[in-house]
């Protein structure tokens, strides 16, 4: 190996492929985000209409409240997983 490709491997860094390639995380991240807000709905829908949330409107609000604003931590790491760079990052 001559003294000239050594630093021209040493100077980029090694790409590898990824697994699965952006576009193909942003289609998965599609459907899992659909999925959850779906699911999520349904559930959070279900509770309240079937377990014990008090007919006061203070305490249904914060319920809705904070059960419309949760689904935001699961989505945002959808979200993160999707956006990942393919190249490596200097």
């Amino acid at each position: 190996m001559t003294d000239e490709m050594k630093t021209d491997a040493a100077a980029s860094p090694r790409f590898n492929k990824p697994w699965l390639p952006i576009r193909i995380r942003k289609l998965i991240g599609l459907v899992l985000m659909l999925a959850l807000i779906v699911f999520y709905a349904m559930i959070v829908m279900t509770v309240a209409v079937t377990t014990s949330v008090p007919d006061n409107g203070i305490i249904e609000f914060f319920y809705y409240l904070v059960t419309g604003v949760a689904w935001v931590i699961p989505a945002a790491a959808i979200i993160y997983w999707m956006q990942r760079p393919d190249t490596p990052q200097d």
